[in-house]
């Protein structure tokens, strides 16, 4: 193999190991998106798993894509093809991700994203909010009004709309709260912006761990793959917890409810929400250290 002249702290990886991950990696994407595949010509929808394709805007194809992040050189000549991907560059003796052309391209969306994860992660988080975002969606509708109107609720509307207005809704997430009726959105303790995103986000939030894969393959080639993978996995769990917390009826799909009408159903939201703040402030520290070994003076 040709050697690699590379600057000091650069990680090189040999062609047999970072095609070993490039493997594993491909072999896991399509496991995550042979539901959504079988489902597609039956014209099938799944309110969880279609949430990750839908929602975002990363394409199965782009997520397939394996990168090894910044500070990686791929080396032998099977890397050679990647000098045609963007913000990729050719060194001597393998390929390594262009971090000057991406920072020139994309410094200010790093910073914005490094600005909302630090500003998120140095908050206590909120564990009183219930999940109760989706129930605030359909609050006050007439039948056959609902979002995701293949599934029925799972109490009558008169129902619903008692629990909502029985319970304090203290939604922070702007990309939850836009989609209240706008009977709901009277009834949330704060009205979120996209403007006063960096002063509302916080930890404890389903929607803002869901996000961080968002965030992750924004800042992709950059984050490595098997970051984006570890958040694409909490994206995926975190939408199960909240559509069992919903007010629809997913029971033919295998997905038991967490009544959060009910003591005992918030008290099982809050363990979960809780788990999954712990973890999303663990994914949150890596992508601010990706976006720091960024934007750092070479």
């Amino acid at each position: 193999m040709t050697a690699v002249h590379v600057q000091r702290g650069v990680r090189v990886l040999p062609e047999s190991e970072w095609k070993r991950l490039e493997r594993e990696h491909e072999h896991q994407v399509d496991a995550w998106t042979a539901g959504r595949r079988a489902r597609a010509p039956r014209g099938e929808r799944h309110p969880v798993d279609d949430f990750l394709w839908t929602y975002y805007s990363h394409r199965p194809s782009r997520l397939r894509r394996w990168h090894p992040g910044a500070g990686v050189v791929l080396a032998g000549a099977a890397a050679a093809p990647r000098t045609g991907w963007r913000w990729y560059r050719a060194v001597d003796g393998g390929v390594a991700m262009d971090v000057d052309g991406f920072l020139a391209a994309r410094g200010d969306l790093v910073r914005s994203v490094r600005d909302l994860l630090a500003a998120t992660a140095g908050r206590p988080a909120q564990l009183g909010c219930f999940g109760l975002h989706e129930w605030a969606m359909v609050y006050g509708l007439r039948p056959g009004q609902q979002r995701h109107e293949d599934w029925p609720l799972r109490l009558t509307q008169r129902e619903t709309d008692a629990v909502v207005e029985s319970q304090p809704v203290r939604c922070t997430h702007f990309d939850a709260f836009r989609f209240f009726t706008p009977p709901a959105r009277g009834l949330n303790s704060v009205q979120p912006s996209r403007a006063g995103q960096v002063e509302l986000e916080q930890p404890g939030c389903l929607h803002a761990a869901m996000d961080l894969y968002k965030l992750s393959y924004k800042l992709t080639p950059a984050a490595p793959s098997a970051l984006v993978r570890r958040c694409f996995t909490l994206a995926r769990e975190a939408r199960e917890l909240d559509m069992r917390a919903s007010p629809y009826d997913l029971s033919t799909l295998g997905l038991s409810p967490v009544p959060v009408e009910t003591p005992a159903g918030r008290a099982q939201y809050v363990a979960g929400q809780r788990g999954f703040s712990e973890r999303g402030q663990v994914l949150r520290g890596e992508l601010l250290g990706v976006c720091d070994r960024l934007l750092k003076p070479a």
